[in-house]
């Protein structure tokens, strides 16, 4: 048997389990991992600002690629407190991360030692795993259970906390001879998927919702071979946008309260039936269950089972994997076909096309400052389907959402049920590692850009271009729009007149200054008509200089995003004019249709 060190068998099982990238922050109760790291070679890591950002670009990492897991790596203390927010924005989205951090020695972890914090016991909420191993020899089995854990059922993070003095400990491994643990995933019957078949060829207009879950298990071209087969259109959730692409003849559109378009919510009220796969019925795109479920049958197929019923009780409901499950449906519908019980779907699928073609928003518009609507529409003309988006939370995503537009699986990278403020430049870092040939895309309103701008010096160390459109209205805009329903505008505000970049007005911050002080490029953007031409400009300048590049649009100061006000999807309010004619939405999927 061979020996070494435990924090070496760590990195050496790393590596069997595929592990290629570490993103992190050394420092003294982890260095031991980092000398196993550097000894071992194989793992390149890439140095965060703050380890946060570390959690976060491990996160985009992992949701680039079927397959990829993410590592994060910081030392005691507050390196793994700051990590936190990274761990639950990964399982608040089924994404698998493994967090490894350091530990005060065994003997004094529970003595108020420096940095020595119960980092299991924080974590453990926010993780499918969080332990702090204390007997080296334990290490190995950790580890491979951490694996094992991160992919079986509903994927998610898992912490590793190692106390110094373990990782230095030598002992017995063998790694030639090492195996990842067999992945578990529940799978449905065919006879429950005999049953679902069945409710559903009784609807009149059933819709199929396709979630995150149907990316994560790889599935979307099952998923689409299905929708095809039975002539259903397709309802993709903010997580599960790109499983069948926007321009597809049975892309209903998103469905919500605010990222969703106007054709996806009317189409939606007309069904009757939906089948939900790989979904988590967030309340983002449900709002008012009541609503949401009048007049419908439910079909919920969830990889996991307690995921059934946590928010209505489906009428039928499968614990399956999603690709198990689309196999199964794929084999059951092509039979059904072949004996002709398949019903006639296509008036169905056309009427939501007819909507697609006449329900539409404006985003044409001339205005300076700019408006937000235009910015997308540009965006739309200069990225084309291969681009990889990234976003957070705020106006700009939920515009973003509603105006831009996705053709692939993992190409809208964003997290959707935590929406951490900062998530955007680690994460698109991340993502920019994961596939270096892509056109990444991110996207932030200015204070999701303010929280951790810091990691944009990352991209210039490390040479990772990817273009970040930052539209600024130096406003916390969707707080804002949420204070109306309190008749407030308070401490929202971010505008100051800097005194070192006067012609920016109120607009505060000089990112441009930022971005270029950080090692970036920068391009800053006040009348609509050159966005088009600094979007060019800006994939020129990265992939000349091989850094981040910001396109900073200058806003008009206020603009209230469609959303609904009343937590009900049948009364989203319109708060810009909206498309009566062509030329009012030239990017839209379909061309408008005027009605009369």
């Amino acid at each position: 048997m061979a020996r070494m060190t435990a924090a070496r068998a760590a990195v050496e099982i790393l590596k069997r389990e595929g592990v290629t990238d570490a993103f992190g922050v050394p420092g003294a109760a982890i260095n031991p991992f980092y000398a196993a790291l550097r000894e071992s070679g194989g793992v390149r890591h890439t140095l965060a600002r703050h380890v946060e950002g570390a959690a976060h670009m491990a996160e985009g990492y992992t949701r680039t690629h079927p397959g990829n897991i993410g590592v994060c790596v910081g030392t005691s203390g507050p390196a793994g407190t700051d990590m936190i927010t990274g761990l639950y924005s990964a399982i608040g989205d089924s994404i698998p991360i493994l967090c490894i951090t350091g530990q005060a020695p065994t003997a004094v972890i529970h003595k108020e030692d420096f940095q020595a914090v119960d980092i299991a016991s924080i974590a453990r909420p926010v993780t499918k795993a969080a332990v702090t191993v204390l007997e080296a020899a334990q290490v190995p089995g950790v580890f491979q259970q951490a694996f094992h854990l991160m992919r079986s059922g509903r994927p998610g993070p898992v912490l590793i906390d190692l106390p110094v003095d373990v990782q230095q400990t030598e002992i017995e491994f063998d790694p030639d001879t090492y195996a990842p643990l067999s992945v578990y995933r529940p799978v449905a019957t065919r006879a429950q998927i005999e049953k679902a078949l069945r409710m559903l060829n009784a609807a009149h207009r059933p819709l199929i919702v396709a979630g995150g879950g149907v990316i994560s298990a790889d599935a979307c071209e099952l998923l689409r071979e299905f929708a095809e087969l039975t002539g259903i259109p397709v309802v993709p959730t903010l997580m599960g946008w790109g499983v069948v692409p926007d321009d597809h003849e049975l892309n209903a559109g998103m469905v919500g309260l605010q990222t969703s378009h106007r054709y996806g919510n009317a189409t939606f009220l007309e069904s009757d039936f939906v089948l939900g796969i790989g979904n988590r019925w967030a309340n983002r795109h449900t709002g008012r269950v009541d609503v949401y479920t009048a007049g419908r049958t439910f079909v919920h197929i969830d990889v996991e089972p307690t995921q059934i019923g946590r928010i209505f009780a489906p009428d039928y409901g499968i614990a399956s994997d999603a690709k198990a499950a689309l196999r199964l449906l794929v084999e059951a519908a092509r039979e059904s076909k072949a004996s002709g019980a398949l019903p006639d779907r296509s008036a169905w699928a056309a009427a939501a096309q007819e909507r697609k073609a006449t329900l539409q928003r404006r985003t044409h518009f001339d205005d300076i400052p700019i408006k937000p609507q235009r910015v997308y529409e540009e965006m739309n003309k200069a990225f084309g389907p291969e681009t990889r988006y990234v976003t957070t939370i705020g106006l700009s995503q939920i515009a973003g959402a509603q105006m831009l537009h996705v053709h692939r699986p993992r190409h809208w990278i964003n997290c959707g049920q935590a929406g951490p403020l900062g998530w955007t430049i680690p994460a698109a870092l991340g993502v920019a590692t994961a596939d270096p040939e892509a056109q990444v895309v991110a996207l932030s309103g200015d204070y999701d850009f303010q929280f951790m701008i810091e990691e944009l010096a990352v991209g210039a160390q490390h040479k990772i271009p990817y273009v970040h459109v930052l539209v600024n209205n130096a406003y916390l805009g969707l707080i804002r729009q949420a204070q109306r329903a309190f008749d407030i505008d308070f401490q929202v505000k971010l505008e100051f007149e800097n005194v070192n970049s006067p012609e920016l007005g109120v607009y505060g911050v000089d990112h441009v200054k930022v971005a270029e002080g950080l090692g970036c490029k920068a391009i800053r953007v006040t009348d609509p008509a050159d966005l088009g031409a600094a979007f060019e400009e800006a994939k020129k300048l990265a992939a000349e200089f091989r850094v981040p590049v910001v396109v900073e649009a200058i806003l008009e100061r206020v603009t209230d995003i469609s959303m609904s006000v009343t937590n009900d999807i049948g009364a989203v309010v319109e708060f810009e004019e909206l498309a009566t004619e062509p030329g009012h939405a030239p990017t839209a999927i379909r061309t408008l249709k005027a009605t009369t």
